[in-house]
């Protein structure tokens, strides 16, 4: 008798290992109206199990110079020690919360376009207009 693995199987507990090293936040800006950095401008996402720690930047649409103080921010790079530091040093203008891998996510990449197209969805036309023209 012979047992033939299933791949499907080996590439689901494969995914599910590296989803542990993936990480997102999602990156806020000040929302004049509210007078809070609840305004969602980008997603990031770190997949640690790599050297370096690869890196994915999603941008919300059309908020260019809203996002520019992230974008200011990010270099080439990101590293755990930068997130640190920007939690740490979060609030005023730009603050930064972590959020969980949505389940089926393939790679940290469609981890961090499926944080987006919620917010897309369900979080940014719930808040109201920014009132800055």
């Amino acid at each position: 008798m012979t047992t033939e693995s299933d791949p499907t199987i080996a590439e689901t507990a494969e995914l599910s290992t590296a989803a542990h090293a993936w990480r997102l936040w999602i990156l806020l800006v000040w929302h004049p109206t509210l007078g809070l950095p609840v305004d969602p401008v980008a997603v990031l996402g770190l997949d640690e199990s790599r050297q370096p720690a690869g890196r994915v930047v999603r941008w919300v649409p059309l908020v260019y110079e809203q996002a520019d103080p992230w974008r200011e921010r990010l270099g080439e790079t990101t590293t755990s020690e930068d997130i640190e530091r920007w939690i740490a040093h979060s609030g005023g203008a730009c603050s930064l919360e972590p959020t969980d891998v949505p389940e089926g996510a393939l790679d940290h990449t469609h981890a961090a376009d499926l944080v987006l197209n919620e917010l897309l969805a369900e979080v940014i036309p719930a808040l109201p207009p920014r009132g800055d023209g």
